[in-house]
């Protein structure tokens, strides 16, 4: 596509709150983490984030959302709640739609010719 690089991010919140916290590719990184290593401090770790930030954008997700996104099993781990697991798979497929309404719109425009 001549050489066309772009990025769109995709990011999840109420309509109606103010608060600038939202769900976003870094939320949904963690969340894959927790449900492979059952541990946000594991995900957080593989992903080179320090723990108190994983914590922190996980509220704050779940705060902008109105939803809790994983269990807290303290010694046992973290899961993720069946909202979050819902929310995890409604944004991919929002990213994944996301992705191909720009490379759809970018080939109209600068496809080959």
């Amino acid at each position: 596509m001549n050489g066309f690089y772009y990025i769109t991010r995709v990011r999840i919140k109420r309509k109606t709150e103010e608060d600038p916290a939202y769900f976003g590719r870094g939320v949904a990184d963690l969340l894959h983490g927790i449900e492979k290593y059952h541990s946000l401090n594991q995900a957080a770790k593989e992903m080179g984030m320090a723990y108190s930030k994983a914590w922190r954008i996980v509220g704050e997700a779940e705060q902008a959302l109105g939803i809790p996104l994983i269990y807290r099993m303290r010694k046992n781990g973290s899961s993720l709640t069946k909202e979050g697991k819902k929310m995890l798979a409604a944004y991919e497929e929002a990213e994944h739609a996301a992705w191909k309404a720009v490379e759809e719109v970018m080939e109209r425009y600068y496809g080959t010719e």
